[in-house]
């Protein structure tokens, strides 16, 4: 079973008072500092099985675009676990990465050199099994404000493995290392 908490961080006086959500976050994300360099490529789909009595996970990022605007880019989203970034996917692109068995705490941090993008997180728990594959979807989606220009959420959800399969085999596949 798996919990999804999304949260904005903000260094609000009234978000500063739900410090159980703050500390949430700090356990599942890496360190504030560090920023990922991503590459994709469209015509590789590597693929794995779990084993070595571990569990394989998959985080796919999906970025809906808004019709009838003008998009520059695609969004980078760095990915958390238990405290350490594990990759980082930009665009609509999807990475994996092996895990123990266990409880484990999962992060997408939308990572920009705007603030208040920058602080979109969102948290997904999970109990990991041996020989188990889980699926992840990180979905921006950008959203129009009411009193002009742009908002977005970042949502990440455990999917099943049919729609898993489904979207890694229709992304770009990610690898990321920390910037110099």
């Amino acid at each position: 079973m798996s919990t999804i908490l999304s949260i904005l961080l903000f260094t609000s006086p009234v978000f500063a008072q739900d410090s159980a959500a703050v500390a949430k976050a700090a356990a599942a994300c890496g360190p504030a500092d560090v920023q990922l360099d991503v590459s994709t490529d469209k015509n590789k789909h590597p693929a794995a099985t779990p084993d070595g009595g571990k569990a394989l996970v998959y985080v796919v990022e999906v970025y809906e675009k808004l019709v009838d605007t003008i998009n520059i880019g695609s969004p980078t989203t760095k990915v958390g676990l238990d405290g350490a970034w594990v990759g980082a996917n930009k665009g609509n692109s999807y990475f994996f990465f092996f895990v123990d068995p266990g409880e484990h705490h999962l992060c997408a941090n939308w990572q920009s050199h705007l603030r208040r993008v920058s602080k979109l997180v969102s948290l997904a728990g999970f109990k990991a099994e041996a020989g188990k594959v889980y699926y992840f979807r990180a979905r921006i989606i950008p959203q129009s404000s009411a009193v002009g220009g742009q908002v977005a959420s970042l949502e990440l959800e455990p999917v099943n493995s049919d729609e898993g399969q489904l979207l890694v085999a229709s992304s770009s596949f990610s690898t990321s290392h920390p910037r110099k």
